[in-house]
């Protein structure tokens, strides 16, 4: 598509077959979004309807191909734009001499004004092209835009000017003609460098065509990444970049980093999933079980439901869209209107076609079709670059304007496993032979708080090493209470709940719980001489919990907490990370966190990890997932975070709040500009090369305005 126009006319032509319901058309991006019957929606259907407006519809092209077709539109407008300077700038110069009176006998202007005319000839009938052909596609399909009134000014200003010539007189236009097509090259290739700028925020979420080795045959062969389908095995080397989703058949350390941001490798267990993107670290081979090939990879998910949902539109771009819809027959109409009308005052027949040649050039909507768009389109960019994956761009409006934001506990604000807060031992306990019968007592236990233990343990052995670690020979245990393990020493521990502990009917002394750590897990180890030590796990908050609710509270947020877990745990987290209690709200099942999210005041922003959010992420006016969420909560969330933490939220709406300004700003200026040109050109005489000067300034504006959000550096600050 050539601009904004050709988008509004295949929206038009497509919104008129039986069976659509809503068609939008996203011009940065080339991408069409429909809605309708399954009949209508075919793609033989509505290839050939487009076709006929001259243009060509396909399935959505890879990310590299969207690369290769702007700089293939970038070479064809340099080299138009080459054209238009080389032959411009002389018919230009020879206009300018007439103009200032440079010439020695009006026989000579007369000669110089056919020069420039022979100069602009390569300028109107080459470089200028393009405009003319979207122009002619636009009036097909009824829905004449831009181009339609860059065509009639240059064509006019060619025309009054060969009439001119022909009585004698040296006063032409090309001049005009040359400089409304070259202005708007330069705009049209700056656009389209904005719009390369766009997608290079999807190069992140793409990965190179490599071959893989792939067990086939008994021996491990290899093949083209494309090649490989579901339920192969690969095999990984040290290093080696993850080209496939899958699971581990063996335990090894992955470095995520490239997906999710993570500065330090997790160790990923067998069975574990791991995603496209990722880097394998380990230092002997494993394999993988490839659980989706390329193209239904989590990456290539991501990317497609971006540039899908870039299609759709919101308010402000509805509303840009609306205005250039009546702007272009408005201008077409006070065109036809300003001729008669300026004969009627008496000017002559020259007058009131140069009067009618500049209301069709200043009243040319571009710039009202690119407010929009541009700042959309690379807000978005500027969000996948700070590590924030937006499924839904349109929400970038909403988000601009969020007065509540609600957080889920378990997974959102804390790290969704437990580490030791506190621990009390009986009196005269070495702590040498607690953490060596702590260690006996969890070796081999898959409790999620034995592993908390366990790592703790693994902490403060890193500051006194073992030397005689004890070992345990024999297990009992009682799934989700409590185990009873026999050392190699003999001795028996016990380690388990404190109801558990009551059971093995052993006696818990006073000083075995300290009623200031309710709200933490406890779990109690026991040993031949009864109880010995109480251990406090909480789920500890994210690193940058506590700061990102401050700078949330600071921009005058309203900020909640809202959670199914136990009001202890619920209140001891909210002071961690600076919530007062009456914005912590605890045991609340999805339905109540729903309904409470919609108590707060809107537009409200919703962040949650677990199935038990997705209703509040539908709830929510914008859901957010973490990078630990299910594929429930992100398939119900608007962004999602690539980067660990809850940053990413605060990042995000200082985003949307620089985009939804810009939009506003290229709106509002790019609606008055042709507002008040519209009503000056009709009242009083402005030269159509002043009418090309404004038009051009207007456009170069706005997308020089969007560029400033598309390559401004990121603001920690924002």
């Amino acid at each position: 598509m050539w601009c904004t126009s050709c988008a509004l006319a295949v929206e038009g032509s497509l919104n008129r077959l039986d069976g659509i319901h809503e068609v939008s058309v996203h011009y940065p991006s080339a991408t069409l979004c429909i809605n309708g019957t399954p009949a209508a929606t075919q793609l033989s259907v509505l290839a050939s309807k487009v076709k006929r407006l001259g243009y060509r519809l396909s399935e959505l092209e890879p990310v590299a191909d969207a690369h290769a077709r702007l700089e293939e539109e970038s070479r064809y407008l340099t080299l138009r734009l080459m054209v238009g300077a080389l032959f411009g700038m002389w018919a230009m110069l020879a206009s300018l001499l007439i103009y200032v009176g440079a010439l020695p006998s009006e026989q000579v202007e007369l000669i110089v004004a056919w020069v420039s005319g022979a100069f602009s000839l390569p300028v109107v009938l080459f470089a200028g092209l393009p405009f003319y052909r979207a122009g002619w596609r636009t009036l097909i399909a009824k829905r004449p835009g831009m181009d339609v009134l860059i065509s009639l000014g240059v064509f006019g200003a060619v025309i009054v000017s060969v009439v001119l010539l022909w009585r004698g007189s040296s006063e032409v236009y090309f001049d005009t003609a040359v400089m409304l097509i070259v202005l708007l090259l330069v705009g049209r290739l700056v656009e389209t460098l904005c719009r390369h700028r766009g997608l290079k925020a999807l190069d992140t979420l793409s990965l190179p065509d490599e071959n893989v080795s792939v067990w086939q045959n008994d021996t491990f062969q290899s093949l083209p990444v494309g090649e490989v389908s579901a339920g192969m095995r690969v095999e990984l080397v040290s290093g080696e970049l993850l080209m496939l989703d899958g699971t581990l058949e063996a335990p090894g350390w992955i470095d995520t980093a490239s997906l999710t941001g993570e500065s330090l490798p997790r160790y990923f267990n067998v069975g574990q999933k791991v995603y496209a993107g990722c880097r394998y670290l380990g230092v002997t081979p494993v394999v993988m079980q490839v659980s989706a090939e390329v193209g239904k990879r989590r990456l290539d998910r991501l990317c497609d439901e971006m540039r899908r949902y870039q299609a759709k539109k919101g308010e402000l771009q509805k509303l840009a869209d609306r205005f250039a819809a009546w702007l272009s027959p408005l201008a077409l109409l006070l065109a036809l209107l300003t001729l008669p009308a300026a004969l009627l005052f008496g000017l002559g027949w020259e007058e009131a076609f140069v009067r009618a040649l500049s209301v069709l050039v200043v009243a040319c909507p571009c710039a009202v079709g690119l407010a929009v768009p541009l700042a959309s389109l690379a807000g978005s960019g500027q969000a996948m670059q700070q590590g924030i994956a937006l499924r839904d761009p349109a929400a970038l409006e909403t988000l601009a304007r969020i007065r509540s934001v609600a957080l889920d506990k378990t997974g959102t604000l804390t790290t969704g496993s437990h580490s030791v807060l506190h621990r009390q031992a009986r009196a005269g306990i070495d702590e040498h032979a607690l953490q060596q019968k702590l260690s006996a007592a969890v070796a081999g236990s898959e409790h999620p708080l034995a592993h908390a233990l366990a790592r703790w343990l693994s902490d403060e052995r890193d500051q006194h090493p073992e030397q005689n670690p004890e070992q345990n020979i024999e297990v009992n245990e009682s799934p989700g209470e409590g185990r009873r393990v026999r050392l190699n020493s003999g001795e028996w521990l016990t380690l388990g709940s404190a109801n558990w502990l009551n059971r093995q009917q052993i006696v818990l002394p006073s000083q075995a719980e300290d009623p200031a750590m309710a709200f933490a897990s406890q779990v109690m180890l026991a040993d031949k001489a009864g109880w010995l030590a109480t251990f406090y796990l909480t789920d500890q908050p994210v690193a940058d919990a506590a700061t990102s609710v401050k700078r949330l509270l600071e921009s005058g947020y309203v900020v909640a907490m809202i959670s199914g877990d136990r009001q202890g745990a619920v209140s001891w987290l909210g002071e961690q990370v600076g919530l007062t209690r009456d914005a912590c709200y605890a045991q609340r099942s999805p339905e109540a966190k729903a309904r409470l999210l919609q108590a707060l005041p809107s537009p409200t922003l919703f962040v949650g990890d677990g199935l038990n959010d997705t209703l509040s992420l539908a709830a929510a006016d914008v859901g957010i997932a973490p990078l630990s969420a299910s594929e429930a909560a992100r398939e119900g969330a608007s962004a999602q975070l690539m980067t660990p933490g809850i940053s990413g939220v605060v990042r995000l709406l200082g985003i949307a709040k620089r985009t939804r300004r810009i939009m506003v700003q290229n709106l509002f200026f790019s609606a008055l500009y042709n507002t008040l040109a519209l009503g000056l050109v009709v009242l009083m005489a402005i030269p159509p090369l002043v009418a090309v000067l404004a038009m051009a300034a207007s456009s170069l504006t706005v997308t020089l305005n969007a560029a400033r959000l598309a390559w401004a550096e990121p603001d920690e600050n924002d």
